[in-house]
């Protein structure tokens, strides 16, 4: 499972022109799913984003958590981020989870993260427009399977 964050002060997400989501200041986070994640993978990950320290505290440095700052979260799926580009000039997505198993390993992801922080979510498999003011910038990768 892999994770791009953002931390924002705003982000939110439109689908057919309407706003679904909306978060202030918090974390902004894409996640995809590839054919071998699993129940740990998202708790793992869900925990990781919720206890990393990237938010300033009071001497300006990075050292407070989502939870510290009572920020909030803006999960959003995307595919993509398992593309493989070795070859050629197209990805190639052979890697990524199909929806039947992708949907419900995001549900309980989403779930898990709204156990600890308010989360708001895009529409999965929809095409989504992804509005952000990124707060930094602040932008970090995360991956399940090499637990970083």
């Amino acid at each position: 499972m892999r994770a791009l964050l953002q931390r924002v002060s705003e982000a939110h997400v439109k689908v057919d022109g309407k706003k679904i989501s909306y978060i202030n200041t918090g974390l902004l986070v894409f996640i995809g799913i590839e054919n071998s994640d699993d129940e740990s993978d998202l708790v793992w990950l869900a925990n990781k984003i919720i206890k990393m320290r990237i938010f300033e505290d009071d001497s300006g440095k990075m050292n407070q958590s989502l939870e510290d700052i009572r920020g909030e979260l803006l999960v959003v799926s995307q595919f993509t981020l398992h593309a493989s580009t070795k070859k050629g000039n197209r990805p190639s997505f052979i890697n990524v989870a199909h929806p039947d198993i992708a949907l419900p390993l995001y549900q309980i992801f989403v779930k898990e993260c709204q156990k600890q922080i308010p989360t708001q979510t895009g529409h999965f498999g929809a095409m989504m427009q992804v509005g952000l003011i990124n707060d930094g910038p602040v932008t970090i990768w995360l991956d399940s399977r090499n637990k970083e």
